[in-house]
């Protein structure tokens, strides 16, 4: 039995496309739960806010008595999903995507209702498919409407190359689709054409097609779009500094976006100063993933460190690395996080790295300089060398 059901503008709050028009009205008039679907390829260790906003309308169909249907990629993330990409996506390794869907599930329940969600990894049946099934599968679509989907067609016009494996990819979605029979799929715009194939190989199959619910794409901490390609995204599971850290270098332009799409705030354009209108977004960010204590001890992290200068109260130390001279790109990589080591040697060429508060253009630094001295990376990473 379901709950006082709540209205079509509760479910499909935010949403760019609805399709069909009318569909979705007609399926929450049966008065049955639906099986609202969302897949998620684990591309990256993290889940960002932005690819949380059809996690958070999976939330609102889920509160109006409907059933989350969430499907980690596993598999589907060793083929590479396409959308939005102007040439082959890079494969990761088997090792590389098991760790990323261990953690995806945990990620997604600080969004959704761990009790109303079925989760599935879709090499439960992907895997299981036959060469003969494939070709069936193949056949539920044409490879003139595989080409008419702008990332296929783009290319095409610009002779860059198209794998099959990616031709494939879109069947391999929807048949996820009648795999778990969904009533509903979410995704952001990106995923439209994939959503609408849902649509075809469901019908395919003999099942009633889904209803296609997108949602917009969010702005990253850069001005493009959110993605972890980009390393421009704030992550669920990252630590209450960084959300709090990275949410705050959002431009006051995207602000309303953020209020709009994350924080589902009705009250249009942030009222106040930027700074206060980032303060209130960052802390919702932090207290949604971590909870109200860590989202207080992050934003005084942000006050002392990034607004007055300070070095944190809780500098975790480390003993003095072995070698003379030691190569700094090397430590920021493997002591501060820092991605990578070209990564490190910009951030020492544009003078963000300090020892005891001096800037440091080294790329080798004698050992006995490290010894007792705070080192800092940007703003907001931090450790101190026992002697």
């Amino acid at each position: 039995m379901l709950p006082a059901p709540m209205g079509l503008a509760d479910v499909s709050r935010n949403a760019v496309h609805v399709l069909p028009a009318g569909e979705l009205a007609r399926k929450l008039a049966q008065g049955r739960p639906l099986r609202v679907k969302l897949g998620i390829d684990v591309t990256s260790p993290h889940i960002h806010v932005g690819r949380a906003i059809p996690l958070q309308r999976m939330a609102a169909f889920q509160r109006a008595g409907h059933l989350g249907v969430l499907i980690i990629g596993d598999y589907t993330t060793r083929i590479g999903d396409p959308s939005g990409r102007s040439s082959e996506r890079p494969l990761l390794t088997d090792g590389e995507i098991d760790a990323n869907a261990r953690t995806y599930v945990e990620q997604a329940f600080q969004i959704i209702d761990r009790d109303r969600t079925e989760v599935h990894y879709n090499g439960e049946w992907l895997a299981k498919l036959d060469f003969a099934e494939v070709v069936r599968l193949t056949r539920t679509i044409t490879v003139s409407r595989l080409l008419e989907r702008d990332d296929f067609s783009k290319r095409m016009a610009e002779q860059a190359p198209i794998s099959v494996s990616e031709l494939l990819y879109p069947l391999l979605q929807a048949y996820d689709s009648v795999a778990v029979r969904a009533d509903v799929e979410l995704g952001g715009t990106d995923q439209l054409y994939n959503l609408l194939a849902g649509r075809d190989v469901m019908s395919a199959y003999g099942l009633e097609p889904q209803v296609c619910l997108t949602t917009p794409l969010l702005l990253g901490t850069d001005g493009r779009k959110m993605s972890s390609s980009y390393g421009n995204y704030i992550g669920l599971s990252e630590a209450p500094e960084e959300q709090f850290g990275k949410s705050m270098r959002i431009s006051d332009d995207a602000l309303p976006e953020y209020y709009r799409l994350v924080m589902e705030s009705d009250e249009g354009r942030p009222a106040g100063d930027p700074m206060a209108a980032k303060l209130r977004l960052a802390r919702f960010i932090v207290e949604r993933s971590h909870g109200a204590e860590a989202a207080d001890r992050a934003e005084a992290h942000f006050t002392r460190v990034v607004r007055e200068g300070q070095a944190p109260d809780d500098v975790p130390e480390h003993p003095l690395p072995a070698g003379d001279p030691v190569h700094l790109p090397a430590l920021l990589v493997d002591l501060l996080g820092i991605p990578s080591r070209a990564e490190a040697r910009r951030l020492i060429a544009q003078g963000g790295v300090k020892l005891d508060g001096r800037v440091v253009s080294a790329i080798d630094v004698g050992r006995a300089e490290l010894a007792g001295k705070l080192l800092q990376a940007g703003k907001r990473k931090f450790i101190r060398f026992t002697p």
